[in-house]
């Protein structure tokens, strides 16, 4: 079973919680989270480059240096204080109709280590190295991780109780997203769901967050290695995250453009398609795969419906069934040309939440020839992938809403 603890955040006051809160680091180039930072946004900790003019490259000394002044500065003047006592936290987020709540605890870098922490993509060193050092240099965990977990009826029960409750903080962001956020400090409740996840939760799976994860585990094993009185209950083995129950997530799709038809004409890309795939042209309004290996394709200003022929992949395999896969096999590589989804320069990959106006917009602009939707993954696959210890295709998850940055920081104090 997975081992987690409460954890004394450091979060803004509810008054300034909006002027604090920030997208995460990775959603917004420097320019823009610049162009968005107010004078207490968390982005001058998370992107502290934007102070300088011009913008730095991230990886300055300067940079990792005012991240730290940053940090200390905004918990000086009372933008940022700790909790007065362990607790644990309830985050809900609502996308429209739907809403997902999650608890917030501090998970163990040893199940990371042993696997219960269990991920579904590569991780680069160079990513895992930059978020390594934010950690190190600030000796906190300034952003959550997002895991998924398996239901349980009591952390259900527990997070309903609370959401009957007048919130902490409740407020809508610039996308239209909502956020609200409990505080659980009850110590009955507390002890509640260390119990229930310590006992009855087998394992966490990273849902976005890969680099941050395997980063604080990597500096929990540094400082074990410095600490000859090392004893495991350390706050420096523990870091973040936000768990959701797999139930109330919704993967989005994650499409794919491409910028050349690797020679071949419009007639010459529709008969090799047509060797895997029935080829229906669905006119000129917007065609949303409705299937699992079905996809849409937009090409000189039509859509196309692509339907798998059978035998084209293998139901047994839980790689070789995934959609990206057999995109990427029967179309990306075998007829573009296109080898490692990494590193090629002809593709680019565009999240659902854009919707698939942005694929024709792209097309149609003369950036790109061809775009593909794809029928967005399960929840269910990715667990199913994850415990068989196998790693899902580049760009293959979109999680929305993400979280918000600034609501609460754990400190390895």
């Amino acid at each position: 079973m997975v081992r987690v603890k409460p954890f004394a955040a450091i979060r803004p006051p509810k008054d300034i919680v909006t002027e604090v809160a920030a997208p995460p680091y990775d959603v917004l180039n420097s320019q823009e989270a610049k162009d968005m930072a107010g004078e207490k946004s968390l982005l001058h900790i998370t992107k502290p480059e934007i102070d300088f003019d011009p913008i730095l490259e991230d990886h300055d000394q300067r940079v990792y240096d005012q991240a730290v002044k940053n940090f200390k500065e905004w918990q000086a003047k009372g933008w940022l204080r700790r909790e007065g006592k362990e607790c644990y936290y309830v985050y809900a987020q609502t996308m429209g109709e739907r809403t997902q709540y999650g608890i917030v605890l501090c998970a163990h870098t040893d199940d990371y280590a042993t696997g219960k922490i269990k991920k579904h993509e590569l991780t680069r060193k160079d990513k895992e190295d930059d978020r390594m050092i934010h950690v190190r240099i600030q000796n906190a965990n300034i952003e959550p991780v997002f895991f998924a977990y398996k239901d349980d009826e009591t952390i259900n029960d527990i997070m309903a109780r609370k959401a009957s409750e007048a919130p902490e903080y409740d407020f809508v962001d610039e996308n239209g997203f909502r956020h609200t956020f409990w505080v659980i400090d009850e110590d009955e409740l507390i002890a509640k769901i260390s119990e229930t996840f310590t006992t009855k939760v087998e394992a966490f799976y990273v849902a976005d967050g890969h680099h941050r994860t395997a980063a604080a585990a990597r500096v929990g094993a540094e400082k074990k290695s410095q600490n000859p009185s090392h004893t495991g209950d350390e706050e420096y083995n523990f870091f973040m995250a936000v768990c959701f129950p797999e139930s109330q997530l919704k993967i989005l799709d994650y499409n794919r453009v491409v910028r050349d038809l690797n020679g071949l004409t419009r007639e010459q890309l529709l008969e090799a398609l047509a060797k895997d795939f029935t080829v229906k042209e669905m006119g000129t309004e917007i065609y949303h795969p409705d299937h699992l290996h079905n996809f849409s394709m937009y090409l000189e200003g039509k859509w196309y419906s692509l339907e798998t022929l059978e035998g084209r992949y293998d139901d047994k395999d839980p790689i070789g069934v995934l959609d990206v896969t057999i995109l990427s096999n029967l179309v990306l590589d075998s007829i573009l040309g296109i080898k490692d989804l990494r590193t090629d320069k002809r593709i680019d990959f565009v999240g659902g939440i854009r919707g698939l106006g942005e694929l024709s917009r792209r097309v149609d602009s003369g950036e790109m020839k061809v775009a593909f939707a794809l029928y967005p993954v399960s929840m269910q696959q990715l667990i199913d992938i994850a415990d068989t210890g196998n790693i899902m295709p580049p760009k293959t998850t979109w999680f929305e809403p993400k979280l918000r940055s600034g609501l609460f920081i754990h400190s390895l104090d």
